[in-house]
């Protein structure tokens, strides 16, 4: 996962700097149809029973990792081709913070759970 310009410039203040910088104390990570970039955009998932799921996060060396299985509810609906996520600072709306491309896409469909198992959502600094 890459993080976004906005977070990237948060970063570096924060390491290099002396300016103030509010960081999140909440995440949340939403699928998404079309991948966002490095300035956002992309098509987030909506619809059909679809939320952002709470997102608890460990860090250990330059990795952050969900430590437990994140699991969307079940597809009311149709939610398309899920091919990347992304981890935002608040349950609706907010700004994202994080986005990566799946290692293969899945098809969502009226009965389906969406899940990513413990430990296979990393972001990483390189």
């Amino acid at each position: 996962m890459s993080l976004t310009n906005a977070f990237e410039t948060e970063t570096l203040e924060w390491l290099f700097t002396t300016t103030t910088v509010t960081r999140p104390t909440a995440w949340f990570t939403a699928l998404y149809t079309v991948a966002p970039t490095d300035s956002g955009g992309g098509t987030e998932v909506s619809g059909g029973g679809y939320t952002r799921v709470s997102t608890a996060l460990s860090v250990s060396g330059d990795t952050a990792t969900n430590g437990s299985a994140l699991e969307w509810d079940t597809a009311t609906g149709t939610w398309g081709v899920v091919t990347s996520i992304g981890v935002f600072d608040a349950s609706t709306g907010g700004n994202l913070i994080a986005y990566g491309n799946l290692t293969d896409s899945k098809n969502i469909t009226i009965g389906d759970v969406f899940r990513i198992s413990a430990g296979n959502l990393d972001i990483t600094l390189d």
